[in-house]
C-alpha cells in the first residue's frame, strides 16, 4: 500500500525561458490548449473554471471552480483548484535554468485520509506527469520566441 499524500509534485526542465514558459501558463487560449477549456484571467482574484468529462460516480460534474490566489509575473502564479469533493491549489513556480526554465508544479491540499481524495491525487498525479506536461511542452514549443 502506498503512503498517502497531501501534495503531487511536479517538476521538469523545459529548453524556452520563463517569459515563453508563463504565455503558456497565463494566456486563455493556450492555457485551454495544454489542459482543459477555461475562461482564466492572470488577474489577482479572478475566479474561473475548468471544464473536462464529468465523473457522476465520483460527485464530480465536470467543473473545476478556481481563483487566482497569487500572480508574480514569470515566477509564480498559484490557483485555487476546487471540483466535487476536492477543495485544492494548484501552484507553479518557474525558476531561469541555463537557456530554459525549470517549471515546478504542487497540486496540494489532498486529505491523506479520504481514500476517494487519494485516489484522485494519484489520478491526477499520473495526469500531470505525463499527457499533460507532454502538451504543455509541446504548446511552449509552438510559440514564437
Amino acid at each position: 500500500m502506498t503512503e498517502p499524500t497531501t501534495a503531487v509534485e511536479v517538476d521538469g526542465f523545459l529548453p524556452h525561458p520563463p517569459a515563453k514558459v508563463w504565455r503558456a501558463l497565463t494566456e486563455p487560449e493556450l492555457l485551454s490548449r495544454w489542459l482543459m477549456p477555461t475562461d482564466f484571467a492572470p488577474v489577482l482574484g479572478h475566479r474561473f473554471t475548468f471544464r473536462t468529462t464529468p465523473r457522476p460516480d465520483q460527485g464530480f460534474d465536470g467543473v473545476i471552480h478556481c481563483a487566482v490566489l497569487e500572480i508574480d509575473p514569470p515566477r509564480r502564479l498559484r490557483w485555487s483548484w476546487r471540483g466535487g469533493p476536492l477543495d485544492t491549489e494548484v501552484t507553479w513556480t518557474l525558476a531561469a535554468e541555463g537557456r530554459g526554465t525549470r517549471l515546478f508544479l504542487e497540486h496540494s491540499g489532498f486529505d491523506p485520509d479520504d481514500p476517494l481524495q487519494q485516489r484522485t491525487a494519484a489520478l491526477l498525479g499520473g495526469g500531470w506527469r505525463s499527457h499533460v506536461w507532454r502538451r504543455l511542452a509541446e504548446t511552449v514549443r509552438t510559440l514564437a520566441p
